[in-house]
């Protein structure tokens, strides 16, 4: 999206950036863009459609993302945001977490690389379950990124 935050910041430290359309996604014009730069890894990050096969095909265990639960709960095609977290609170379960995961042609099923949890008391909102998350996804997915390219390098 052109008024996403990631642009802005993107943008304030000279990282250069592209926006696309659901179309060109697509058409396939990311790949030849992709094919363009030659990524060591491709890093995804509330990135909600599905992930063109096309581009997984020519990256295969080089593109990953994050989920905000514990994988393969709450995962798949509408698990996303305040939907799992409203759906981990109703269940009433007692911890959540992050999944840190390769992309593959399906929703959230690719393989896990990483998985941190934290407890839950059974009284929090989900909006408190989504902060405890956040934290997490700030912490810990920076690093993974960071070990994941030294393999790569």
């Amino acid at each position: 999206k052109a008024d996403a935050q990631v642009i802005q910041r993107a943008d304030k430290y000279q990282v250069p950036s592209q926006v696309f359309t659901k179309n060109d996604l697509e058409a396939g014009k990311v790949l030849q863009e992709i094919n363009t730069i030659q990524p060591d890894l491709i890093v995804l990050a509330g990135f909600l459609l599905k992930f063109p096969e096309n581009i997984i095909a020519v990256y295969p265990n080089k593109i990953i993302n994050i989920h905000p639960a514990l994988l393969p709960k709450y995962g798949g095609k509408g698990m996303y945001g305040m939907y799992i977290h409203r759906a981990i609170v109703g269940n009433k379960e007692v911890e959540t977490g992050i999944t840190i995961h390769f992309v593959d042609e399906n929703y959230d099923e690719g393989n896990i690389i990483f998985q941190k949890k934290v407890a839950l008391s059974g009284d929090e909102t989900p909006e408190e379950v989504a902060g405890k998350i956040h934290e997490l996804e700030q912490k810990y997915f920076p690093e993974v990124i960071e070990k994941l390219l030294e393999k790569l390098l």
